[in-house]
């Protein structure tokens, strides 16, 4: 079987397992876009357009909390930063690739995404086939991110407006995120991020919010690069 086609059905294979965290996570993302006041045809643009979990809820947020668009698109901006350290990691594996198959990876490029490619590749640096796992791994991850979405908007927009649904979009950023906390460097990133929006909750314009993502984002690199020099040899 040629390369191409193996790593595509390997990509696929792992891309399945990674529906049952996928699927919720797109569900309750949709409800919190449907809560935050988001019309369906928009919150189903900024799905395909952006995809990205993460800063669509930040966006759900501050567009709830009456953030200007200024600040909604830089809280986004910030939150997908890690997007940076992905495709530095990534570049090695796909710099000789055709200028539309890295511009396909850098829209396919999810967390699990990554994880797996890297996982897979890392140890094999000139091993063929990477774009098509890269496509069989992302396939059923993107439609049934996108489907699921579409369920929440059609979930959320059916539900009364008395049930104030706004509290969605944090309480999704807090079930993504306690999983996360595995290491001080991100502990205390999490930590700084949340006495920083304590702190500016009376700043204008809903500043608060992005500056407090810049902070956590910062300490976090402290730390970790802290530990690192403290690390023997």
């Amino acid at each position: 079987m040629p390369p191409a086609r193996t790593e595509f059905n390997a990509g696929l294979r792992a891309g399945l397992s990674l529906l049952v965290a996928v699927a919720p996570f797109g569900l309750v993302t949709g409800v919190a876009m449907a809560a935050s006041g988001i019309p369906a045809l928009e919150a189903m643009a900024m799905s395909v357009l952006v995809y990205a979990g993460a800063s669509m809820l930040a966006a759900a947020q501050l567009i709830a909390e009456g953030a200007p668009a200024l600040v909604v698109v830089f809280a986004a901006f910030i939150v997908n930063l890690r997007h940076v350290m992905y495709s530095a990691a990534l570049r090695p594996h796909f710099a000789r690739e055709p200028l539309f198959r890295r511009l396909a990876v850098s829209y396919l490029l999810v967390d699990n995404v990554f994880a797996m490619v890297i996982a897979r590749f890392d140890n094999r640096p000139q091993a063929e086939g990477k774009f098509a796992y890269v496509l069989g791994n992302s396939l059923p991850v993107w439609l049934t991110w996108q489907v699921t979405v579409g369920l929440g908007l059609l979930v959320g927009n059916q539900l009364p407006a008395a049930w104030k649904l706004e509290f969605a979009a944090p309480l999704a950023f807090i079930a993504m995120s306690i999983p996360l906390l595995r290491d001080k460097p991100t502990l205390a990133a999490a930590v700084s991020a949340g006495l920083t929006v304590v702190a500016l909750h009376a700043l204008p314009l809903k500043l608060g919010l992005a500056i407090a993502a810049a902070v956590g984002i910062f300490t976090g690199v402290f730390f970790e690069r802290f530990q690192v020099k403290k690390a023997p040899g």
